[in-house]
């Protein structure tokens, strides 16, 4: 097994620009959520329910150290009719053969806060739109 420390993790999302921004270097996590929808098929008789797959769908939120240059990035693309951002999300890191998902997403809500006695943060959400690409870093 290769187990690797959450650290390691590197996310980029593109800007209003459509321009790939790498903020790993900002982030202190990333959850990240696909899903598939299930359609219940349970008809009389049976003992237990039965379901089919649906359509994908996911979402994923990312929380860290509140940075104006970040903050330009992420209020850039909330809401309006702005397409959906390309985004990487590297669980183990850039090196070469390991994992990466790779898709778009609209961001959903942007939350930042500032506490007397502590750093800034920011949280945010996004809904992933279209299929979401599993594959190795080159």
């Amino acid at each position: 097994m290769a187990f690797v420390h959450g650290s390691k993790a590197a996310f980029s999302i593109a800007d209003s620009g459509a321009v790939s921004r790498n903020i790993s270097a900002y982030l202190v996590g990333v959850d990240f959520e696909p899903s598939v929808d299930t359609a219940e098929t349970t008809v009389l008789g049976l003992s237990s329910k039965t379901y089919l797959t649906g359509l994908k769908d996911g979402k994923f939120s990312i929380e860290g150290k509140y940075d104006p240059v970040v903050d330009g990035y992420l209020s850039g693309i909330l809401g309006g009719f702005l397409a959906a951002r390309a985004f990487i999300f590297d669980p183990q890191g850039t090196t070469t053969g390991t994992p990466h998902y790779i898709g778009t997403a609209h961001l959903t809500g942007y939350k930042v806060s500032t506490p007397v006695a502590d750093a800034g943060t920011f949280t945010a959400s996004f809904q992933i739109s279209g299929d979401v690409t599993r594959a190795l870093v080159p």
